[in-house]
C-alpha cells in the first residue's frame, strides 16, 4: 500500500507497528556474514556471530562494538535458556553449547544415535527447559562457514535436547534445509523455516526447492505432529521471531517480512543488505535488531518480542 522510509506497508495494521519517526539505523558494520543475534536485557547487550571471521561480537548503546569471543567455533544462531545462559549453535564444533553469565562453557550435544551432527544452525528453548535446534549442512558444505565434511547422518533434521537427561531426540526429518525456528506464544506450535532454495555458499539457488515457513503442532511438549505451510517467502527465509500477538517476523534477502499465523503478509522492513537473522531487544523488547550481511541494523517498533530473544 505504501512505503515510509524503510517500512513497506501492505496492510494498514503494519503502519501502526512502528513509531511515526522510526528509522532503520546501522549500528555496527565490518562483518563478513553477521548472524544469530541474542539480547541480554540485564546488561543492555546484543551479541551476534560473524561466522566466516570465526568470532562473536557484542554491542551496547553506550559502549558500541567489542569482540566477545575469538575463535568462536564458527557459531551461528543463539538464544538464552531459562537461567539466562546463552545457548549457541556451532558450525566448526558441530555442536550445541552453553555459555553461562560467568563465562562457564559446556557442550550440550554433538551426536544423534552415534552420528556426528551436521552443523547446528538455529536454536530455541521451550519453557520446560528443552532445547530445540535445526541441523542443516551449511557449515560442512564448504570452508566458508565451517569445515568442509561429509554428513554422517545423511539428512537435515530438527532435534530436541531433553532438559533432564540431555538425550538428543529427532523431532522432524522431512525438511530440505531447516533453518530458523520459534515457538508460538502458547508453545502449541513450532514455526520452522526451510531454506532449501539456498544451496549454500557458492552454490547459488534452486527455485524447485523449498523457501517457506511451516507450522508444526507440538504434541505432549516433546514431539511434533501435524504440519502446514504458513507462507512462502520471497527469495529465502532464514531466521524468525514471534511477537506477543503471535505475528511472525521473518528475515529474507530483501529485509524482514511480517506475517500473520494464517499466512497473510502485512508488510516488511526494507534493509539494504541480505538479511540473515533478527531478534527483539532493547527496552520492553520493542527494538528490532537485524543482521544484514556486513552490518547490524536496528529499528524501533511498537511490538514486543514474545520469548527470550
Amino acid at each position: 500500500m505504501g512505503e515510509t522510509g524503510s517500512v513497506a506497508v501492505e496492510d494498514p495494521r503494519f503502519a501502526a507497528f512502528f513509531p511515526p519517526d522510526a528509522q532503520l539505523e546501522r549500528i555496527a558494520e565490518g562483518f563478513i556474514w553477521a548472524e544469530g543475534p541474542v539480547w541480554f536485557d540485564e546488561i543492555g547487550e546484543l551479541r551476534f556471530s560473524d561466522i566466516p571471521n570465526n568470532r562473536m561480537m557484542a554491542w551496547t548503546q553506550e559502549g558500541g562494538l567489542r569482540l566477545f569471543r575469538q575463535p568462536a567455533q564458527s557459531t551461528n544462531g543463539h538464544t538464552r535458556d531459562r537461567d539466562g545462559a546463552m545457548i549457541s549453535c556451532e558450525h566448526t564444533g558441530r555442536c550445541v553449547s552453553r555459555t553461562r553469565m560467568d563465562d562457564t562453557y559446556e557442550v550440550l550435544a554433538t551426536h544423534w544415535q552415534g552420528k556426528r551432527l551436521n552443523s547446528p544452525n538455529d536454536v530455541v528453548v521451550k519453557s520446560d527447559g528443552s532445547i530445540w535446534f535445526t541441523d542443516p549442512p551449511y557449515g560442512i558444505i564448504s570452508d566458508h562457514e565451517g569445515i568442509r565434511a561429509e554428513s554422517e547422518i545423511g539428512s537435515n533434521n530438527v532435534y530436541r535436547i531433553d532438559p533432564d537427561t540431555g538425550v538428543v531426540d529427532l523431532v522432524a526429518d522431512d525438511f530440505d534445509r531447516p533453518n530458523g525456528l520459534a515457538f508460538s506464544v502458547d508453545e502449541s506450535v513450532l514455526y520452522i523455516a526451510d531454506s532449501g532454495r539456498a544451496r549454500g555458499h557458492g552454490f547459488g539457488t534452486d527455485d524447485s526447492r523449498p523457501h517457506h515457513v511451516r507450522a508444526l503442532t507440538v504434541v505432549d511438549g516433546r514431539r511434533l505432529g501435524a504440519s502446514r505451510v504458513v507462507c512462502e517467502v520471497d527469495r529465502v527465509p532464514d531466521g524468525l521471531r514471534v511477537d506477543t500477538e503471535d505475528l511472525l517476523w521473518i528475515s529474507a534477502a530483501d529485509g524482514v517480512h511480517c506475517f500473520t499465523p494464517a499466512g497473510e503478509r502485512l508488510g516488511r522492513v526494507r534493509v539494504p543488505e541480505v538479511v540473515a537473522n533478527l531478534t527483539f531487544g532493547g527496552p520492553d523488547r520493542a527494538r528490532l535488531f537485524i543482521c544484514g550481511t556486513s552490518s547490524i541494523y536496528a529499528i524501533d517498533t511498537t511490538r514486543c518480542g514474545a520469548q527470550w530473544p
